[in-house]
């Protein structure tokens, strides 16, 4: 509630203050045995974990399959080209600049689907060191956060004249990284949403999200077939993304009985969202106590190269396939 704080969004700050609460954390460590600190460390893993997979399934509830009716199937289409390609680019160029594979598909997966919360779905199925979950939601912060100031630029500036206001609500949903992001640039193009950019950018948004589930299964089952000490790894089957596609229909059944106008109006939908964002945000915050900031100099600057570049993707290459697929349909 704080005035800036929603440029950032929950997750992000909780993340940061987990950063902060390391220090003393730490501190208590001196002296100690390592059953107690191994004991704080199992602490996290357990809330990152667990938290962080009932975060994801209630994060369903923030969808009905009447969001997909309603945009229609240019925005599905343009959603799942600006997903796929921004996955295939972003491990064609992490090879390119030698980056390694968990942070890479981490990074891709936040720029192509709903940053923090994809990054937080993707970890379980990667099964990567915290500090790298932490480094790809980071690259999230900075060029989403971007987005929100320069999208309306370019509108303002005529640049995307060659879209309807339409398809600018589509560009704007399928390329920026947060759902927060979504709703903060298209209010800015559109105050009162009387060109129906705000609304429809949002939900454009949201049909991104619902691509996480079968994300996470293709990327458990490429990770499967990539070899592990020797042989082949185990399919992690991510059992919390089709839970989450399960939500999303228990909460359409429940529009469809309610006759609610929108998700908002479902009963319960603020309760059950708010308690959506105390787990991830517990989540978030427990990863932040396993990264400090000598771990992000051990990362180095190719995180963010890759995330400069698939940003690069999303605004240009999003452009041209937007105009590209509502000319069509």
């Amino acid at each position: 509630q704080f005035p800036g704080f929603s440029l950032f969004g929950a997750l992000i700050i909780a993340l940061l203050i987990g950063m902060i609460i390391q220090f003393p954390i730490r501190s208590a460590y001196v002296g100690s045995n390592d059953g107690r600190k191994a004991g704080v460390k199992d602490a996290a893993g357990l809330i990152s974990n667990k938290l962080l997979r009932l975060g994801i399934i209630f994060y369903g509830f923030r969808l009905t399959l009447s969001d997909v009716a309603a945009v229609g199937l240019p925005a599905v289409t343009v959603d799942i080209i600006i997903v796929a390609g921004t996955l295939l680019l972003g491990l064609l160029f992490s090879r390119w600049i030698k980056l390694d594979r968990d942070t890479a598909l981490l990074t891709s997966t936040g720029s192509a689907i709903c940053g923090a919360a994809a990054v937080l779905g993707a970890e379980p199925v990667v099964r990567c060191e915290s500090h790298k979950t932490a480094i790809a939601v980071s690259t999230v912060v900075v060029f989403g956060t971007l987005s929100m100031f320069i999208y309306p630029i370019m509108y303002r500036a005529g640049l995307l004249d060659g879209l309807s206001d339409r398809a600018v609500a589509i560009y704007t949903g399928s390329t920026l990284h947060e759902v927060a992001h979504v709703a903060g640039a298209g209010n800015a193009m559109d105050p009162t949403d009387a060109l129906g950019i705000a609304g429809t950018a949002t939900i454009t948004k949201m049909i991104r999200v619902m691509l996480l589930a079968p994300v996470l299964v293709v990327m458990s089952l490429f990770l499967s077939r990539r070899q592990n000490d020797g042989g082949k790894r185990k399919i992690t089957m991510p059992w919390f993304a089709f839970l989450f596609i399960g939500a999303i229909c228990v909460n359409t059944l429940l529009q469809h009985l309610c006759g609610a106008a929108t998700v908002k109006d479902i009963p319960l939908n603020g309760a059950i969202e708010y308690a959506d964002t105390f787990m991830l945000t517990m989540a978030m915050t427990a990863l932040g106590t396993d990264t400090g900031i000598d771990k992000f100099r051990q990362a180095g600057a190719k995180p963010f190269l890759l995330a400069a570049m698939l940003y690069v993707w999303l605004i240009v290459g999003g452009y041209f396939i937007t105009q590209a697929v509502t000319a069509a349909f």
